[in-house]
């Protein structure tokens, strides 16, 4: 049994229904590049992950609650742990293309998980165009984060059409007993005990890095990030319905280095900068850019080289960023979003990397879910956003993947949305492309298709701007 961190309790603590906080990835596989003889893809998926699943712990934990939210939930190691529940088979209308497998990715990605199984679901979709294959999972964020959501992806991979043994396990599964719930409470009463010295620590701390941003932002040549709040309304601001939207899109890699190394900004700054550039044109298109510049929240991994998969899940801080969407030169824009990044790693730095994690371990499930609710019941967030949207990017490999003996072509990963944050924006690299998955709320971006095809375009448009 394993207590829950902080932070990855918060993620159960704020879901619901509307809000259901699982990551996720879309893969397009070429199953034709299996050795002669291979299974059909999905009972070949499955002997792989049934040969792998002791590299993936959270793969057999399943949550339990504490009784009254007093303390962070537990991992167990699920005694009725069954493969059959996560993975599944799917097939679209022949020959599938992007828009259908969206919209599968939609359906899975719109319902929560069970919880009281372990916390994660891979589909095997067939139909596509030209024979292909894709692999649609979702995991809970309590489980992975993108770093880490990246390695579960590896240990399913291998870097040629063979499926290489994996290693044997150093000691046989063992399943937990469940706890009772008397033994929970007990166990979080002796942890409240522990509460008091965490919260002045925590709130001097807190109080410290303040004084320092405070101090930083007053000199005369600081330019401050945002601050939370700050954000233009936008449709992106509402209460989220159950449905979710899906837009796949792509860009070159050599393309984005070649405006990274003509502007001298970063792989992330010129994903910010896409990102911006795609969401003004969309909006403006509407009549619903407006005046000040979106905000954008930066989630930052803070791993560190002893995390594992075992000790280590959510490591993560964030930091706000503009996206500079009220500039209508590319460049330009460009520039102020790389200008703004480098202000707010730096605050960030200033803050310190586990100041979230820090907070977030303080937040027991008895205080925070009432609040999320009152939250949600009053529409707060939509009134008064903390940020318009998520934009997330981590690298992936740039070797040829193989899963279960199919060619992984494309790999677009997907972040959660939440009430008053309607649009998540995630990429990752994968061999000379950058994936982008888009997913949002339905109600309130029902068109997040034609925004994915806005993220291409503002590539070209921004290359073409720095070559001039």
């Amino acid at each position: 049994m394993q207590r829950l961190r902080g932070l990855d309790s918060m993620f159960t603590s704020i879901e619901s229904p509307t809000n259901p906080f699982h990551v996720g990835a879309v893969t397009v596989l070429d199953p034709s590049t299996a050795p002669s003889g291979a299974p059909p893809p999905f009972e070949a998926l499955r002997r792989v992950v049934e040969d792998r699943i002791h590299l993936l712990p959270m793969f057999r934990r399943r949550l339990v609650e504490v009784p009254g939210g007093l303390d962070h939930p537990r991992w167990v190691e699920d005694p009725e742990f069954d493969l059959d529940h996560h993975l599944h088979r799917g097939a679209l209308p022949a020959p599938g293309g992007p828009t259908e497998l969206a919209e599968y990715a939609a359906d899975v990605f719109s319902r929560p998980l069970d919880r009281t199984r372990p916390l994660w679901e891979i589909h095997v979709v067939e139909g596509l165009e030209g024979d292909l294959v894709a692999g649609v999972a979702k995991i809970h964020h309590a489980a992975v984060d993108g770093v880490s959501g990246a390695e579960v992806t590896a240990h399913l991979m291998d870097l040629s059409p063979e499926v290489a043994p994996a290693p044997p396990p150093g000691e046989p599964w063992q399943p937990d007993l469940i706890p009772s719930p008397l033994s929970l409470v007990g166990d979080a009463l002796l942890n409240l005990g522990r509460l008091g010295p965490a919260v002045v620590k925590t709130a001097v701390r807190t109080g410290q890095a303040a004084w320092r941003i405070r101090s930083r932002n007053r000199q005369p040549d600081a330019v401050a990030p945002p601050s939370p709040f700050r954000a233009p309304r936008t449709p992106l601001a509402t209460r989220l319905g159950r449905r979710r939207a899906v837009g796949l899109a792509h860009v070159d890699r050599e393309e984005l280095d070649q405006v990274r190394e003509a502007s001298g900004t970063t792989v992330n700054d010129v994903i910010l900068a896409v990102a911006g550039g795609a969401l003004r044109a969309h909006l403006e298109e509407r009549g619903q850019l407006p005046e000040r510049p979106l905000i954008g929240f930066v989630p930052v991994s803070v791993r560190g080289g002893t995390d594992t998969l075992e000790t280590g899940i959510n490591r993560l801080s964030g930091m706000f960023v503009s996206l500079a969407t009220a500039i209508e030169d590319p460049v330009a824009r460009l520039q102020a979003v790389s200008s703004c990044a480098r202000q707010a790693k730096a605050q960030d730095h200033v803050l310190g990397p586990d100041a979230l994690a820090s907070m977030a371990e303080l937040a027991l499930p008895a205080a925070l879910r009432p609040i999320m609710r009152a939250v949600t019941r009053t529409g707060a967030t939509s009134r008064l956003p903390l940020f318009n949207v998520v934009v997330s990017s981590f690298p992936g490999s740039p070797l040829p993947l193989y899963c279960a003996g199919g060619k992984m072509l494309g790999y677009h990963p997907f972040g959660p949305v939440f009430d008053g944050v309607a649009l998540n924006i995630t990429a990752a690299s994968y061999l000379d492309q950058i994936g982008f998955g888009l997913i949002a709320c339905r109600e309130a971006v029902p068109d997040v298709e034609a925004l994915a095809r806005r993220i291409p375009e503002a590539m070209t448009q921004l290359t073409k701007a720095v070559a001039a």
